[in-house]
């Protein structure tokens, strides 16, 4: 009986464990990160700006733009969240997320929009680096200068980077369509 019970407590706390595990961040808290894609802001007030996984590329007023390449230090994460500082801490943004949306755990999603190396524009085209400074998509721009525009896709609109047609919003109630054709070019944007 006392064995069983053991082996009940160990199965118990391996599992704990295991859970405890699945569910940590895989950043440290004041990590510095960079980030690989421009983060699209809205600040209603003076304080925390916010942003989403859904790339709210133009949200109204406020409208801040994190370029890429921003050197960041993610302060705090949990599983629907992470707070970011940048400029030496001047500014702070909540950025929201959804993992049933996007498919991927908020680690992941870190990994495909932040660095922990400096990232460098210098690979994109001219047109591509003036579409990243104005934080949106052009006629002729290459997927990676759309990625690093607007963002990463959500992919509950956009499973694929390999579709066509890549899905962003402009803000809650409207969104983009960036069409891409046979080379991965940009030949349409569609309100």
């Amino acid at each position: 009986m006392e064995i069983n019970s053991a082996r009940t407590s160990i199965f118990f706390t391996l599992l704990l464990t295991l859970f405890a595990c699945s569910v940590q961040p895989v950043f440290a808290a004041d990590e510095v990160r960079y980030t690989k894609v421009n983060i699209h802001t809205q600040s209603k007030n003076a304080g925390t700006a916010r942003a989403s996984y859904a790339n709210y590329t133009d949200p109204g007023a406020g409208h801040v733009i994190v370029p890429a390449g921003t050197k960041i230090v993610v302060t705090d994460k949990s599983r629907k969240s992470f707070t970011f500082t940048y400029e030496d801490g001047k500014n702070e943004v909540l950025f929201e997320f959804h993992q049933p949306r996007m498919g991927m755990s908020l680690d992941e999603y870190l990994d495909k929009i932040t660095s922990a190396e400096p990232v460098s524009l210098s690979g994109l085209s001219e047109l591509d680096r003036k579409g990243v400074a104005e934080g949106k998509a052009k006629i002729g721009m290459s997927r990676d200068g759309v990625m690093a525009a607007l963002g990463y896709p959500a992919t509950h609109k956009t499973p694929s980077l390999e579709s066509k047609t890549w899905i962003y919003w402009t803000n809650r109630f409207r969104s983009i369509a960036v069409e891409f054709d046979d080379k991965g070019k940009v030949k349409a944007v569609r309100n």
